[in-house]
């Protein structure tokens, strides 16, 4: 009975968590909130604001719904460790945990016409909806692919199927200023035909 009072207790703080926050900014806010943070707070992610970005994430559409990835959710000490290890930068040891999201070559669509494989088009969506997620939730993050990624694959012992494709440090920003990025006009991206 315990553990129905719990769920139902973590259920409830979720909805109102993120009913309040969903009404708080629209789309394109949540974009401009977004940044690659690189400076975090030593403050704990809390399960219910993890839980609501891994459903954000799981919710992801990906080339004929075969979602061909999988999260590895870094907390421990040791995990973490390993993390630092493939990508040996100061800034990233003060986030609190990281997402590794990995693409699933065994599962991913590949198209006929000329054998393209969407795995990291479909990891780049889910990436991104992370990221997305957590910036709703007042999470900061930060997209790293310049890492050992078969360091990481080591070190995971995954096999030979999932390849790690990026590491998410996800947490408290200490919510310096930060100097606006330059972005191209409208014009400079699109086309009219």
């Amino acid at each position: 009975m315990n553990v129905f009072f719990l769920f139902i207790e973590r259920f409830i703080t979720f909805v109102e968590n993120n009913l309040i926050t969903r009404e708080s900014m629209n789309f394109l806010e949540l974009v401009k909130a977004r940044k690659s943070e690189r400076d975090y707070t030593s403050r704990e992610v809390e399960q219910s604001k993890l839980d609501y970005v891994l459903e954000c994430a799981r919710l992801a559409p990906s080339a004929v719904n075969f979602q061909p990835w999988h999260l590895l959710i870094v907390k421990s000490e040791e995990a973490k460790e390993k993390v630092r290890k493939c990508y040996n930068r100061e800034w990233i040891r003060t986030a609190p945990m990281y997402i590794v999201v990995c693409g699933d070559t065994n599962q991913s669509w590949k198209r006929k016409s000329d054998g393209k494989d969407h795995c990291d088009i479909d990891v780049a969506i889910i990436t991104e909806h992370i990221c997305l997620a957590a910036a709703e939730q007042g999470l900061g993050t930060c997209w790293v692919c310049n890492f050992d990624v078969e360091l990481c694959r080591k070190e995971f012992d995954l096999p030979a199927n999932l390849y790690p494709a990026v590491i998410i440090p996800i947490g408290y920003t200490t919510e310096k200023e930060k100097a606006s990025t330059s972005r191209k006009e409208p014009d400079d991206i699109t086309e009219t035909v």
